[in-house]
């Protein structure tokens, strides 16, 4: 069973950044893909950014595409979420994600229904 723990949000300034982490334990899991999602209140959870096959490939979200990079240090068995140039619209409890579903997939995967473990979030809020 895959536990993940998330930690590096916080409250900045738009136009500001942050670096988020995931903590993955095993880090077997990782060798799949693994991603991150956001939930803002009163809204659907949404794919932000995916890394599969090791580090091999990487998906983003339309919203997020350009001031977000997602990475992974083996060493450190942690998945890493670089968010830079942060707007308001940004503010939301962000979840890592592991245990994929797929064996192949032909979109990227940004479906929250592409995992099946999620860690317990942390809070990025972004103020004008």
């Amino acid at each position: 069973q895959v536990q993940l723990v998330e930690s590096g949000g916080g409250s900045v300034q738009a136009g500001g950044s942050l670096r988020l982490s995931c903590a993955v334990s095993p880090f077997t899991y990782s060798s799949r893909c693994m991603g991150w999602f956001r939930q803002a209140a009163g809204k659907e959870r949404e794919g932000v950014a995916a890394i599969c096959n090791g580090g091999v490939a990487k998906y983003y979200g339309d919203s997020v595409q350009g001031r977000f990079t997602i990475s992974q240090d083996n060493a450190k068995n942690t998945v890493y979420l670089q968010m830079n140039a942060l707007k308001p619209e940004d503010t939301a409890m962000y979840y890592c994600a592991a245990d994929f579903l797929w064996a192949l997939i032909l979109r990227p995967p940004l479906r929250k229904e592409d995992f099946r473990s999620w860690g317990q979030g942390t809070q990025v809020t972004v103020s004008s």
